[in-house]
């Protein structure tokens, strides 16, 4: 059997074994990786190859799912076809769909290809939830990889390229946020001596424009209420400066070890690891609220199929709890960023609305601001800032 035969036998077998979660496990990445590691046959490149080959069949899943009972050889195709353009998928998509007409940049040109329907790409209720994700610029990003963003913890950039040049691994600054650098290129950057010296962390530039749009002044003591593993609190700490400083809080102890980590990589002394729930009064609170993560599917396509109308429901009560818990520990002048990685007006406008209107001692400072995936290449994001008068 050839190579490609072989690696087509592989790619089936995986897709057997993960079929019967990918609609119900919202932690799918892990079993991923945990079957990857049951397999001590795969080298770097294997796993570079069946990673992106499943990814993409969860982005396209409508398309392939049914091809995997009819015709498995036409859903390897398929796939193939409408994989990324990577080292490691090169040879495969050569191999099995080769003769085959280069794969369009738009889902409306893909679909029109396979005799496809776009439609079914997006679960029923995101439409109502978020109108903007169904036009074509924004469909089109939702069903690409995610682009790899770093955010620069140096003023010398020049100290990253250096590294990074030789490498062969091609960078833009972001034209909105400076500080924002984007990799064109497959990077394991955690390789390098710039992240392990704390000049790079990675963050994607929508989690970035959160606060790098929200005119956060130096000095002064701000709490992170659902900190997890800490990049907007890295972001935070280096906003305030030597002068500020960061309480950062998280139900998960794994995710508040994961940002001491981090904070001592990037040299930052700004910032304290709250072991209990925050008390104190604060100058500003930021709120990175549980969502269900709409925004994030094109690095995390299994959301689309594990996420219903019902679940964001159930977000909304959360995010309405952390915000009745941690709204009082602003101080009066104060602000509030409410945050949340979803594309729903559910968990974000509405969120807001229902909080203004039971809490008259706040008042919106400043429009709030979805970010959707095609404007900037980004996660999708919503942020809003809030002061108490």
């Amino acid at each position: 059997m050839s190579l490609a035969g072989s690696q087509q036998k592989v790619f089936l077998r995986l897709l057997t074994t993960l079929r019967p979660h990918w609609r119900r496990d919202r932690d799918f990445p892990s079993r991923v990786q945990a079957l990857f590691a049951a397999n001590r046959s795969f080298g770097s490149r294997d796993r570079k190859l069946y990673r992106e080959l499943i990814y993409t069949t969860l982005r396209f899943l409508p398309w392939i799912e049914p091809l995997l009972d009819s015709d498995p050889a036409r859903a390897t195709q398929v796939a193939a076809w409408l994989a990324a353009d990577l080292p490691a998928t090169r040879a495969f998509r050569a191999a099995h769909c080769g003769d085959w007409p280069p794969c369009p940049t738009t889902v409306a040109a893909k679909a029109a290809h396979l005799g496809a329907t776009i439609d079914s790409l997006l679960p029923a209720w995101l439409p109502r939830h978020c109108p903007a994700a169904t036009n074509p610029a924004n469909l089109n990003a939702l069903h690409t990889r995610a682009s790899l963003w770093l955010r620069l913890q140096t003023p010398d950039a020049a100290r990253v390229l250096a590294e990074f040049t030789p490498l062969g691994w091609a960078t833009r600054r972001s034209e909105i946020l400076l500080e924002a650098l984007e990799v064109l290129a497959e990077a394991d950057v955690t390789k390098t001596a710039a992240w392990r010296d704390g000049l790079v962390e990675i963050q994607d530039l929508g989690s970035q424009l959160v606060l790098g749009a929200a005119g956060i002044a130096p000095g002064g003591r701000w709490l992170d209420a659902c900190a997890g593993a800490g990049g907007k609190t890295l972001q935070l700490a280096t906003l305030l400066g030597a002068t500020g400083h960061v309480d950062a809080h998280d139900i998960r102890p794994s995710a508040l070890r994961e940002l001491e980590i981090r904070a001592v990589r990037a040299k930052l002394t700004n910032i304290t690891v709250l072991r209990a729930r925050a008390t104190a009064s604060y100058d500003g609170v930021l709120l990175d609220a549980p969502c269900t993560g709409s925004g994030t599917w094109r690095r995390s396509p299994h959301l689309k199929w594990t996420t219903s109308a019902a679940d964001v429901a159930k977000a909304v009560e959360l995010q309405t709890a952390v915000l009745a818990e941690f709204s009082p520990r602003v101080r009066t002048g104060g602000r509030l960023i409410y945050a949340t990685c979803s594309l729903s007006r559910m968990e974000n406008d509405d969120v807001i609305a229902a909080f203004l209107a039971a809490h008259p001692d706040f008042a919106a400072d400043g429009p709030a601001r979805t970010i959707l995936p095609a404007t900037h290449n980004t996660d999708g994001f919503f942020v809003a800032a809030l002061r108490r008068k």
